[in-house]
């Protein structure tokens, strides 16, 4: 059982796609609409994990703040002015689509960008720091981006995107850190990191794996009616990493440290994809969580390939600027 808990997060890569191909396979021949009801909860439960221990002081303190102040305005300024633009230009007929882009756009950083960082043997506390104020500014903002952008298109009701937000998000925090302090009077800070912490991210995946299931069965009929519809979405997802992948390196390469650098890249790059579908399936609609569940498996495989390629071919080693 312990063997069959840890098998989903420590086969991701291979995970995500055999659930896209299991979920498909069902929603032909099953009508699966009835599990959007549990999506909230699950979703609630897939981000809690990932709260306990998560440190909302440490975005409130100044350090790191370069790193900080580069990831946020290319987190909240470039890469969403970016999206929404390609999406103007070859979205607009495709509104759920256009919404699922801009999505993946505003809720910066996960989990794994302080993995990855730690990965590359990047600064793991400036990419905490990242994590931590890009999560709460994502909050906020999202809405009211998705509201002025995408709003024309498809029917946001603002303040319900901000409960859902505050259900998913806030709520999930303000119970992680209550839990944190909790865990901290039976345990000390060394077995809270060493026994506990390990196990959490292996809890928030089995939620996800049933709200990845649940997008792709409930679209599986329309896929199916229209191939189109999954080719077009992946070759979406490439160029918009693609773009970010280059600028960031491009930018860590001109301004920080290796070190630096890979907390900044990492910490524009990888998307906060977990709240980004579950607030997908509770307020829009299916072709928005479509394009976030295949976002999933461009951003890890992604990850993993920028990591091996950067270490070769020493992408952050030779730069005109030095911290």
């Amino acid at each position: 059982m312990k063997n069959l808990f840890y098998l989903p997060s420590k086969n991701l890569v291979r995970t995500i796609p055999l659930v896209l191909v299991i979920g498909f396979i069902v929603g032909l021949m099953y009508d699966t609409t009835f599990l959007k009801t549990y999506i909230l909860f699950f979703t609630f439960l897939m981000i809690y994990p990932t709260m306990i221990g998560f440190k909302i002081k440490e975005a409130v303190d100044f350090s790191h703040m370069k790193v900080v102040i580069v990831a946020s305005l290319l987190n909240f300024i470039l890469i969403p002015f970016v999206a929404f633009i390609f999406g103007k230009l070859f979205l607009s007929s495709s509104p759920e689509i256009f919404a699922g882009i801009m999505m993946v756009s505003l809720f910066p950083t996960s989990g794994m960008t302080i993995s990855w960082t730690m990965f590359s043997k990047g600064n793991v506390a400036a990419a905490i720091k990242v994590t931590a104020i890009s999560l709460l500014l994502g909050s906020f903002l999202a809405p009211i981006y998705l509201y002025f952008t995408v709003g024309t298109l498809v029917d946001i009701n603002i303040l319900q995107t901000f409960i859902t937000i505050a259900q998913i998000v806030i709520l999930p925090m303000i119970l992680g850190n209550i839990t944190y302090k909790l865990i901290l009077k039976e345990v000390s800070m060394e077995e809270f990191n060493d026994k506990i912490k390990p196990i959490l991210p292996s809890i928030s995946i089995w939620p996800m794996i049933f709200i990845i299931f649940t997008s792709i069965s409930m679209k599986a009929k329309a896929i199916a009616s229209k191939p189109e519809l999954l080719i077009y979405s992946v070759l979406i997802l490439i160029i918009f990493y693609t773009f970010n992948f280059t600028i960031s390196t491009l930018v860590a390469r001109r301004f920080f440290s290796r070190e630096n650098g890979y907390a900044l890249i990492y910490g524009t790059v990888m998307r906060n994809l977990s709240i980004a579908l579950g607030l997908a399936i509770a307020s829009f609609g299916p072709d928005t969580a479509l394009i976030i569940t295949l976002a999933f498996i461009l951003q890890v495989q992604s990850a993993a390939w920028y990591g091996k390629l950067s270490a070769k071919y020493g992408w952050l080693e030779s730069k005109k600027y030095v911290e």
